[in-house]
């Protein structure tokens, strides 16, 4: 077999993967350089953030975090992500279903400008909306007229980050909904089922976990959005500061603890994300082998 050699001992054949044969210190070394790496990258950077917020004292750190500008950069973030995370779930159910159940010229079009966001900037993404809301922008007088406001103000900031976190869900799901085909829609289908029913009792069990990791995905970008929201927002303390703009005005006015301390909730809010989709993977691949493993059960 292909990628196995054989190996007797006590006088059995066994077939081994062909990577475990090399020699144990090119085992051992890899390892270390992988485990080095992250702890350079991601675990020193960690604890980086948590000293410098606590290098004042509990009290400072207390203060940082729950002082009127941090909460309201942090009730801001929540409320983005509270807005485009069901709005780019609803696009990416939307737009994976179209794609993968259906054929239509323009199809691949489609799915290139689905990716988009990840071949622009999001500087450039921001600039974009200001171009077209700004003051001088092409529906800037109409909107000065009527009195309403988008860029700097909130309505810009979750436009711009709708932008950039709109792929998530929808790339999560495609390459599942192909894989999947659409016999089990069709067949529900012919037997008289409705359009909604196939969805609620078909579909979506089969991409429930894909569209649970699609959604952790795009949250996280959602409240971690610096580029395009620092565009749109104006910097305005209190008012269209998120989280991430909040950090980056402390530390450039050299309140490195308030700055970290402030950091360190996006650290927190990272850390859930990460264990949330620890689960849903543990949770997938545990459905996973249940159902390669019942009908040797039965």
């Amino acid at each position: 077999m292909a990628g196995y050699v054989s190996s007797t001992f006590q006088g059995q054949t066994s077939a081994r993967p062909a990577h475990l044969t090399e020699p144990a210190w090119v085992r051992i070394a890899l390892t270390a350089v992988a485990l080095l790496f992250l702890a350079v990258v991601l675990v020193l950077p960690l604890i980086v953030v948590f000293t410098q917020a606590l290098s004042k004292g509990w009290t400072v750190y207390v203060d940082a975090i729950t002082e009127p500008e941090a909460w309201s950069a942090v009730k801001l973030t929540l409320l983005t992500a509270a807005i485009v995370v069901p709005l780019n779930t609803l696009f990416g159910l939307s737009a994976a279903w179209l794609v993968t159940k259906f054929k239509f010229r323009g199809k691949s079009a489609l799915v290139s400008l689905i990716d988009l966001p990840f071949a622009i900037s999001p500087v450039i993404s921001g600039l974009i909306f200001v171009l077209l809301f700004g003051a001088r922008g092409w529906f800037g007088p109409w909107l000065a007229e009527h009195d309403i406001k988008i860029i700097f103000a909130v309505p810009g900031i979750v436009l711009a980050t709708l932008f950039v976190t709109f792929p998530f869900v929808a790339r999560e799901l495609i390459p599942i909904m192909e894989a999947q085909g659409s016999e089990e829609e069709e067949a529900a289908s012919s037997m008289g089922a409705s359009g909604w029913r196939t969805f609620w009792q078909i579909t979506l069990p089969n991409i429930k976990w894909g569209l649970l990791y699609g959604i952790i995905l795009c949250n996280a970008r959602a409240m971690g959005e610096f580029g395009a929201v620092s565009v749109v927002s104006g910097h305005i303390r209190g008012e269209t500061n998120t989280l991430p703009l909040h950090v980056e005005i402390l530390y450039n006015e050299y309140q490195f603890a308030a700055s970290f301390a402030a950091a360190s909730l996006l650290v927190l809010l990272a850390v859930a994300t990460l264990i949330a989709k620890s689960l849903i993977e543990w949770k997938h691949n545990r459905d996973m082998r249940q159902t390669a493993a019942s009908p040797q059960g039965e």
